[in-house]
């Protein structure tokens, strides 16, 4: 197995510079809440998931540079070349290997900011089943986990088909951090609870979103 190395500050922040750049150029693209990314420290970003544009408009979007989890069939060819270059980190969703725990672990040490897709993959974006990664890490470095809501990204849809046409506006909503209870164990019944706990918080974070969406309809 090949061990999984700590991305580079240097590499997030190229990434972050240049996902901005296109995404302002590809799309109309509104930022709302990033007052609430602290501004330093280890955060755990935790973002619905519909579209492929979800993880890169994050990244270029954020206040500060981002490390996101993505799937390890991603890092293939030049693909596989540009996430690592840009600091990201492969992940096997069935079986998380040491190295990329040690990976993303060592990100929240280092003080910078680590995405999880807590849903695990890509679908209708609710927020109504989770996996434990997301609470796993928080626990581990008592990190605030941010929700994060996208708004225009695409209907469900797992093709690139059903990526926003050119210049389609498309928003990015921080919601307030919520950090988890100190002191509260790893135990699997902890860690469930801290799950529980998070869905709920995102959950009502989607749901504050889409109201603010019918508002303005």
């Amino acid at each position: 197995m090949t061990e999984t190395r700590l991305p580079t500050h240097a590499g997030a922040v190229f990434g972050r510079y240049a996902a901005g750049v296109l995404a302002r150029l590809l799309y109309r693209v509104r930022v709302v809440g990033g007052e609430n990314v602290p501004r330093s420290g280890p955060v755990i970003l935790a973002p619905n998931h519909t579209g492929f544009l979800d993880a890169p408009l994050l990244m270029g979007t954020c206040p500060r540079p981002v490390h996101t989890l993505a799937k390890k069939e991603l890092f293939k060819g030049p693909l596989g070349w540009l996430l690592h270059g840009v600091g990201q980190i492969p992940l096997d969703r069935d079986d998380p290997s040491r190295g990329m725990i040690k990976a993303g672990t060592g990100v929240l040490d280092a003080g910078r900011i680590l995405v999880v897709f807590p849903e695990g993959t890509r679908g209708a974006g609710d927020f109504s089943e989770l996996r434990t990664g997301l609470a796993w890490f928080a626990l581990r470095s008592g990190a605030p986990v941010v929700p994060v809501v996208f708004t225009g990204t695409a209907a469900r849809g797992r093709t690139f088909g059903a990526m926003p046409g050119l210049r389609s506006r498309v928003e990015v909503v921080f919601g307030r951090p919520v950090t988890l209870p100190t002191g509260g164990g790893r135990t699997r019944s902890a860690l469930d609870a801290a799950t529980e706990q998070l869905r709920e918080a995102l959950v009502a974070h989607r749901e504050a979103v889409a109201s603010r969406i019918e508002e303005r309809k």
